[in-house]
């Protein structure tokens, strides 16, 4: 198996850098995009790619900010994300921009595309699904469940698993009711786990470090090993 390599895309006049990782043997393989959290393209999203690469899949880590930025603090991270947030046709239109992007790499088979997301990017692997684009299966791991622009009836393609905690205040019970409300309505192919003393950003070991900085998050090893059996499962199932 490769090492990760540079995957770069122009889009809206910005130059997008993502971290590519191939599995062994020949393609086209089944490809997989890794969605950051308020980080960016940080060694969390990357190991997560590379497991995926491990277990056969072409993993893209992908670049949400642009120039493959990161960032080591929430307080800078924060306004970007909710910048992208209160742009939800911007945000969405970065989205699937990437996965367009991707799904014409070498060695991907653009017909098996799927997508998992951490918190930041959890949200945005809902919005692929939402805008209709023809991603197999999605997956949000404590990511924010609400949308500016709901999906429209009939309209998802994406099969959709969301993971989320019962003390996550970034998905309170009125959210988690509103996209459930909102994945009937739309008769979407959808699923979700809500894991009883799960916070937010219960699969990151770093999530610790912040509780005093951000309420309501922590890590949890068994709901990070929990979840991405689940998420493979899923991903094997829909790919």
């Amino acid at each position: 198996m490769n090492d990760m390599h540079p995957f770069e895309y122009s889009h809206d006049g910005m130059v997008f850098q993502g971290q590519l990782v191939m599995p062994s043997g020949p393609g086209p393989h089944p490809g997989v995009m890794v969605m950051h959290d308020g980080q960016g393209v940080g060694e969390f999203v990357r190991n997560r790619a590379r497991a995926l690469a491990a277990v056969g899949y072409a993993a893209l880590a992908t670049d949400m900010y642009g120039y493959g930025k990161q960032f080591t603090e929430p307080a800078e991270s924060t306004p970007v994300v909710i910048a992208l947030r209160k742009d939800g046709a911007r945000l969405r239109e970065r989205v699937v921009a990437s996965f367009e992007a991707f799904r014409t790499a070498p060695g991907v088979d653009g017909g098996r595309i799927g997508a998992i997301g951490y918190c930041f990017g959890g949200q945005c692997v809902l919005e692929l699904a939402r805008s209709g684009a023809a991603a197999k299966a999605v997956v949000s791991l404590h990511g924010t469940l609400r949308s500016q622009l709901p999906a429209a009836q009939d309209a998802m393609k994406a099969k959709v698993l969301a993971l989320t905690g019962a003390l996550d205040p970034y998905a309170p019970r009125e959210d988690v009711e509103a996209f459930q409300s909102e994945m009937a309505g739309a008769h979407a192919d959808w699923q979700m786990t809500i894991y009883g003393g799960g916070r937010h950003g219960f699969t990151d070991p770093i999530a610790d470090r912040m509780t005093n900085l951000v309420p309501g998050v922590g890590y949890d090893p068994l709901l990070d090993k929990l979840s991405w059996s689940q998420t493979l499962a899923f991903l094997d199932a829909a790919l």
